[in-house]
């Protein structure tokens, strides 16, 4: 049988007890599956959309008391951050991994993205049944787009452009118990369809045709 790419210890580092030796765990186990990962997507984006992206694996460094509930690696076309921009991320929690395409609240351009989305949401109608969409990245819980899409998904992008501390995450969340039974090869191949089906989101948001 060929090697999973997520491990229940990987996991089971968001129940360390203590900022220090959570992260501890998180920099021997996890870490240096985002920073594979992140070489393997920075291409892949910079190929696809033809300019030059750059991965960022969370480091959580202003953290001084409270360990972190996730982590992840996100990417973008700015080499010394990412929040300003549309991003997508590869990322755990204890309860899931998550791909997704995220505008959180640091996105200056947030007002005139939700304008776009709203304009274009027959886009969301050819996402996969399984995809989520949230108003929150710092809650693992999220919404199943297709019991949203009548309502709930403007509300959420209303409330992007309306409420300055709103934000917008679409993709996939991959249930633990899930995870951990894909082969590498497998969690390479499911991001890389994840990504692009929300490719023509992206775009639609930093207005590339």
């Amino acid at each position: 049988m060929s090697k999973t790419f997520w491990t229940e210890e990987d996991f089971d580092v968001f129940q360390i007890d203590g900022l220090e030796n959570r992260m501890a765990g998180l920099i021997e186990k996890v870490r240096p599956k985002f920073e594979e990962l992140g070489n393997h997507y920075s291409q892949y984006f910079s190929t696809l959309l033809g300019q030059e992206y750059y991965p960022h694996v969370a480091k959580h460094a202003r953290r001084s008391v409270n360990p972190p509930k996730d982590s992840w690696v996100a990417f973008a076309p700015y080499k010394r951050g990412y929040k300003a921009l549309p991003h997508f991320q590869i990322g755990l929690w204890g309860s899931h991994a998550f791909i997704i395409l995220a505008v959180i609240y640091e996105a200056p351009d947030k007002v005139a993205i939700a304008e776009r989305l709203l304009k274009k949401k027959g886009l969301f109608n050819k996402l996969p049944e399984d995809f989520i969409i949230s108003g929150d990245h710092m809650k693992p819980e999220a919404s199943m787009l297709k019991k949203e899409k009548k309502t709930g998904l403007e509300q959420v992008l209303v409330r992007l452009k309306d409420v300055k501390k709103a934000e917008f995450l679409v993709g996939r969340h991959i249930s633990k118990e899930v995870a951990v039974q894909l082969s590498e090869e497998d969690f390479i191949k499911l991001a890389e369809e994840t990504f692009d089906h929300l490719l023509p989101i992206y775009k639609t948001m930093i207005q590339m045709k």
